[in-house]
């Protein structure tokens, strides 16, 4: 107990809160059992410290736990919450959860036993939380953390604040919205900043080596957290590799699955579980004609990576800049709004605006005659009529 106690006052300690997070002010932290969920790199980690520190500081009744720290492999953990509990305690603040075996089993015993104990814990963005082998979803609030917007980038690397703006806001006020913010900073110069090295925080610690970082974040992911959660084979993690490498050099686009399926020497069902997989892990992200999401039996419509700092990561000299600009406004629009896939038009959000994503030169062919349509655009400040400039949408939150 002592060793876990020490880890965790150093943990405290080193944490710093001069930049929160958007996803502090929208958790409800007196929940009884809170997950924060998301990719690797995001920031769950420090989040939820810094809610320790802020509320708790150094206080006895607080602990910060490492949940693949050795003690956990002989002891239980709600063996250490009742003792815990027994000594005061109010607040459990569990990391990696999915590191430990039988974080399902315990983490009930811990909501129906120990009723003064709250529990708020990380998880990675692939564990299925509600497909646990216990029932949790009556009992978990789960909330995602995704990587940082474009406004949130400004915000960490230059101290710049920048208000929020809802979907809304933008498509009704887009360029009274564009003309007050041009004002307040350089949006093409953070834009293309940010699409090459600022989804992830981690650009704060060696800029340089970013992409590296992000290399190695996802070869953690690969070869860790999968086959962790999922139960796969090497063969397996050798076959995701593979696919990934594939998919960095075709995304965006409609993927033929027996042909990609013939390419790594799978099944088309071991293919789209694959897939599934990924997308899970928040390393692609595909969209289809249904809101309701993904599934191992539904083929994606369209395929992209997560966000548009793994396309310069894997795809490097390949780089194309239309992938570029669809990518970084899918990933900013999936926070908070159902993006699906049209009958023209690039993306179809809340099954109600239609975007068609292009350069400066794009033109009104692909959506002319269709209400609530928008042509988004790359490389321009203002905004115009039905145009929107494309970092608009890094304002979302």
């Amino acid at each position: 107990m002592n060793d876990l106690r020490e880890i965790s006052d150093k943990k405290i300690k080193d944490t710093q809160s001069n930049f929160i997070r958007f996803l502090m002010g929208k958790v409800d932290w007196d929940n009884r059992l809170v997950g924060i969920s998301g990719a690797r790199g995001a920031g769950k980690t420090t989040l939820i410290l810094q809610h320790l520190k802020n509320n708790f500081g150094f206080s006895e009744e607080a602990i910060y736990l490492e949940l693949d720290h050795i003690y956990f492999a002989e002891n239980s953990l709600y063996d250490f919450a009742k003792q815990f509990e027994k000594e005061g305690g109010k607040m459990l603040y569990l990391d990696e959860v999915h590191k430990y075996k039988s974080w399902s089993h315990d983490l009930k015993l811990i909501y129906d036993n120990l009723p003064a104990l709250k529990v708020i814990f990380t998880s990675s963005s692939a564990l299925e939380i509600y497909k646990g082998s216990h029932d949790l979803s009556r009992r978990i609030i789960l909330y995602q953390l995704p990587g940082l917007s474009l406004r949130e980038f400004v915000l960490l690397k230059y101290n710049k604040e920048l208000p929020l703006f809802s979907l809304t806001d933008i498509i009704t006020n887009a360029r009274e919205i564009s003309l007050q913010l041009t004002t307040e900073f350089k949006p093409i110069k953070f834009y293309k900043e940010y699409i090459q090295k600022g989804y992830y925080p981690i650009f704060m610690e060696n800029e340089n080596m970013y992409h590296e970082k992000l290399l190695n974040i996802l070869n953690v992911v690969l070869e860790n957290d999968l086959p962790i959660i999922y139960n796969i084979d090497f063969q397996s993690v050798v076959n995701l590799k593979k696919l990934i490498s594939i998919i960095s050099r075709l995304v965006p686009y409609k993927p033929n699955i027996k042909t990609l399926a013939e390419q790594i020497g799978v099944t088309r069902e071991t293919l789209l579980r694959y897939l599934f997989y990924l997308e899970k892990a928040q390393i692609v992200k595909w969209i289809g004609k249904d809101a309701q999401g993904i599934n191992y039996l539904n083929k994606p419509e369209k395929l992209y990576l997560q966000n548009t700092n793994l396309i310069y990561a894997l795809a490097q000299s390949l780089t194309n800049q239309g992938n570029v600009r669809e990518t970084f406004l899918l990933n900013q629009l999936m926070v908070g709004n159902t993006v699906t896939y049209p009958d023209k038009g690039d993306f179809l959000v809340n099954e109600k605006f239609l975007f068609e994503v292009g350069g400066k030169s794009k033109a009104q062919k692909q959506i002319e005659g269709i209400q609530n349509a928008f042509i988004i655009k790359d490389d321009i400040e203002y905004a115009s009529e039905n145009i929107i400039p494309l970092w608009m949408f890094g304002m979302l939150y």
